[in-house]
C-alpha cells in the first residue's frame, strides 16, 4: 500500500511503508481500533466510560445539533455531580455546520466523531496534559515522533494572564519552545457557555503535515494547512462574573475532544480525512452513481467529498434515536439543507435521477456497530432520504421550469443580462440553487447580474441570523432560576400527559428558554381542549402542592424497576440520576431542578400543535 505520509524513517526511497518498522502498526490504526485504544487508555488512568448521547440536546436552545463531546456533559462541568464519577471517558457524534461552505477541502466535515476525557473537579493541568502526552507519543498507544507535534497555549490578554503554566509543562515533557505558539483568546479559550460561568484558557495538539512553512511566523495554530489540530485540552479555571470579571474557581475541570476522523488520517499518512477507510467505501458508491472515478478532476473530487459528508451527516440525524425529519425550521431545516446540497453536487457529477439511498446503506453499516441505533432506525432512514431526494428533484424541475417560461424575455434583452433579483426569486420562491440558474443561462447565451444576487441573498441572511438569535435566547450554562424552573416543569407535564392521554406518551425532545418551553412527545392525534385543559390543570396543582423535589443515584436496572420513566432509545450510564417529585412523577434525568415545586409560577399551555409524524408539540409558560 502507497501510503502519502510525512512520517520519517518509516519509508524506503520508493515511497512504501517499511511494514517492519516497530513503530508501524500504530501508523497503520482503522477508526475502530483508535476508538477501543482511547477508551482502553483512559479506563487505564481510572477513567469510567460513559455513553455518548444524542445529537439533538436536551434542553438547550443555543445550539440545534450536539457540536462537541463535552456538549452533553456541560451541567457537570458546571457543578453538577455525575453518577459515574469525576473522571469519565467517551466517544460521542457531533454536528457542526458553522464551516459548512469549507466542506470538500481536506480536513472538514459537518459529521464528525469526537473522543473525549473529562476531569470534574480532580486532576487538572499538570495530570491532563501528561495523559494527552503519553497517549500520542508513547508506543503502547499512537507512537507519533515528538518532532512532529506542536501546541498552542492561551498568550493572556488586559483580563487573564498568560498560561506559561500549561507552556512550562510541555517544555518538561519534551516539546521545543520553537513548537509551543501562545495564541490569542479567539483561538485559546473556551466559555462560559453563557454570559457568566467556568471557562478558561486551553491547549491544543497539532501534527506537522509536512508543508513548507508560510513564512517565519508559521508556527502550530496557523491557518496555513502545515500544522493539523488532532485534540484539545480545555482547563476550566476561572468563573467570570455579571461584572466581567474573572475569578479563580474552586472547583476546576479539565475537558478534551480528540477528532477520530482527523487522528485516523493523521495515523495512516494520509493528507486528506477523504482518503481514509472512513470514507473509501463511501466514495466508492459516489463513484458507482455518477460513474466518475475519484482523484481524476479536482473540481469533481469537492463534489464526491461533499456529498459523502452530507449523506453521512444527513444518515446519523435521521437515525438519531429522538428523531428528526426535513423541514424549513430548525434542525430539519439543516437536515433538508444537506441532503439538497448533496443532491445539487450529484447532479454536478452528471447524477440525474436518485442517488442518496445507496450511499446511505455503506454509511449505515460501517456506523451501525458504534451506534446501533442507525440500523434500528434503517427503513426509516432510507424512506426519508428517498422521499426528500424526490421532492427536490420536483422542486428543480419546476424551477427549470420557471426559467424557461423566463427565458423569452430575457433574449430580448441585447445585454444578455438576467438581473440578480430574478435569480434570487428562483432560489428564493422556488428552492432552485443559483448555481443551476447559472448553468441554464450560460446554455442560453446569458449571464447574470452575480453581485446583484449576492446582495440580495446576504440580506436574506442577516435576516435569518436575526431571527435566529431570537430563537436561541439563553444557553445550556443556563442553570437561572427561570430556566431550571422550567426544566423541572417538563417532567410534571410528562407525567400529566401520561395520565391524561395515556402511557403510550413518551418525550420525544424540549427545548427551554428563560421565556419559555417546548415540549415533544409521542401522540398519534391532535389534543382535544378539553385534554388541553386537564393536562394544565393537573401541572398547576401539583405547583400548588408544593411538593418536594429528591434525587437518588441508582443503577439503571434498578430506576426501572423502581417505576422511573426513561426516555426510550436514550443510552444512559450504569449509574443514573433519579429525581421524584412528590408522589406524582418519577424520571431519570441530569438535572438542573427546583427543590420543591412551590413558586414555579402559574403554568400555562399557550399551543399544542403537529411536529412530525406521530409526534405532537406543547409550547407553554410559566407565569
Amino acid at each position: 500500500m502507497r501510503l502519502d505520509s510525512w512520517f520519517l524513517g518509516l519509508y524506503g526511497p520508493d515511497g512504501y511503508l517499511d511494514e517492519t518498522s516497530s513503530l508501524a502498526y500504530y501508523f497503520l490504526m482503522n477508526v475502530d481500533e483508535l476508538r477501543a485504544k482511547y477508551i482502553e487508555f483512559f479506563k487505564s488512568k481510572n477513567h469510567v466510560q460513559i455513553q455518548g448521547k444524542s445529537l439533538l440536546p436536551d434542553n438547550d436552545p443555543t445550539v440545534l445539533f450536539t457540536t462537541a463531546g463535552m456538549h452533553p456533559l456541560v451541567p457537570y462541568l458546571l457543578g453538577e455531580a455525575h453518577p459515574e464519577g469525576k473522571r469519565l471517558v467517551d466517544y460521542q457524534k457531533c454536528i457542526r455546520t458553522g464551516d459548512i461552505d469549507a466542506v470538500g477541502d481536506s480536513s472538514h466535515l459537518t459529521f464528525f466523531e469526537m473522543l473525549g476525557n473529562w476531569s470534574l473537579g480532580d486532576y487538572f493541568k499538570e495530570e491532563a496534559i501528561r495523559m494527552s502526552f503519553e497517549f500520542l507519543t508513547s508506543s503502547q498507544w499512537l507512537g507519533i515522533p515528538l518532532e512532529k507535534i506542536g501546541v498552542t497555549v492561551f498568550e493572556g490578554d488586559e483580563t487573564v494572564p498568560r498560561d506559561e503554566e500549561s507552556a512550562a509543562i510541555w517544555k518538561q515533557l519534551g516539546i521545543p519552545a520553537g513548537q509551543i505558539q501562545y495564541r490569542p483568546r479567539s483561538d485559546n479559550w473556551w466559555g462560559p457557555a453563557g454570559a457568566t460561568g467556568p471557562c478558561g484558557p486551553d491547549s491544543e495538539m497539532f501534527i506537522n503535515m509536512g508543508k513548507e512553512a508560510c513564512g517565519p511566523d508559521c508556527g502550530p495554530g496557523c491557518s496555513c494547512g502545515k500544522w493539523l489540530e488532532i485534540w484539545n485540552d480545555v482547563f476550566m479555571q476561572y468563573n467570570k462574573n455579571a461584572a466581567g470579571d474573572y475569578e479563580p474557581l474552586a472547583r476546576t475541570c479539565v475537558d478534551t475532544g480528540m477528532g477520530i476522523e482527523r487522528t485516523v488520517a493523521i495515523l495512516n499518512g494520509k493528507n486528506s480525512v477523504y482518503d481514509t477507510e472512513i470514507f473509501m467505501p463511501v466514495i466508492q458508491a459516489v463513484e458507482q452513481s455518477a460513474g466518475y472515478a475519484y482523484h481524476t478532476d479536482p473540481n469533481k473530487d469537492i463534489s464526491v467529498r461533499i456529498i459523502c459528508d452530507h449523506v453521512r451527516a444527513a444518515t446519523v440525524i435521521l437515525g438519531d434515536p429522538k428523531g428528526v425529519s426535513p423541514s424549513n425550521l430548525g434542525a430539519g431545516y439543516v437536515l433538508r439543507r444537506l441532503i439538497r446540497r448533496a443532491v445539487r453536487h450529484g447532479r454536478k457529477l452528471g447524477i440525474q435521477g436518485p442517488m442518496l439511498s445507496p450511499i446511505a446503506q455503506v454509511i449505515i453499516a460501517q456506523l451501525s456497530g458504534p451506534y446501533p441505533e442507525l440500523e434500528d432506525h434503517r427503513t426509516y432512514i432510507i424512506e426519508e432520504l428517498d422521499k426528500e431526494e424526490g421532492k427536490f428533484l420536483e422542486t428543480l424541475l419546476k424551477g427549470e421550469h420557471e426559467f424557461e417560461k423566463l427565458l423569452p424575455n430575457l433574449l430580448k434583452d441585447p445585454r444578455r443580462v438576467m438581473s440578480g433579483r430574478l435569480a434570487f426569486k428562483l432560489y428564493d420562491t422556488y428552492g432552485f440553487p443559483i448555481e443551476l440558474t447559472e448553468e441554464l443561462a450560460k446554455e442560453g447565451g446569458l449571464r447574470i447580474n452575480r453581485q446583484e444576487f449576492d446582495e440580495a441573498f446576504k440580506k436574506h441572511q442577516e435576516l435569518s441570523r436575526a431571527g435566529s438569535a431570537q430563537l436561541f435566547k439563553g444557553g445550556l450554562g443556563d442553570q437561572g432560576e427561570t430556566a431550571v424552573k422550567y426544566h423541572t416543569a417538563t417532567h410534571l407535564v410528562h407525567q400529566a400527559l401520561r395520565r391524561v392521554l395515556g402511557n403510550h406518551v413518551a418525550q420525544k425532545g424540549s427545548n427551554i428558554t428563560a421565556e419559555r418551553m417546548r415540549f415533544d412527545f409521542s401522540h398519534g392525534a391532535p389534543m382535544s381542549e378539553d385534554e388541553i385543559s386537564q393536562v394544565q390543570s393537573l401541572v398547576n396543582r401539583q405547583i400548588e402542592r408544593d411538593l418536594k423535589v429528591t434525587m437518588e443515584v441508582m443503577s439503571l436496572d434498578n430506576a426501572l424497576a423502581s417505576g422511573a420513566v426513561a426516555l426510550f432509545g436514550e443510552k444512559y450510564e450504569s449509574q443514573v440520576k433519579v429525581y421524584t417529585i412528590g408522589d406524582f412523577s418519577k424520571e431519570v434525568c441530569g438535572g438542573p431542578h427546583v427543590e420543591r415545586t412551590g413558586g414555579m409560577g402559574i403554568f400555562r399551555i399557550q399551543k399544542e400543535q403537529s411536529s412530525s409524524a406521530g409526534v405532537r408539540r406543547i409550547r407553554a409558560v410559566l407565569e
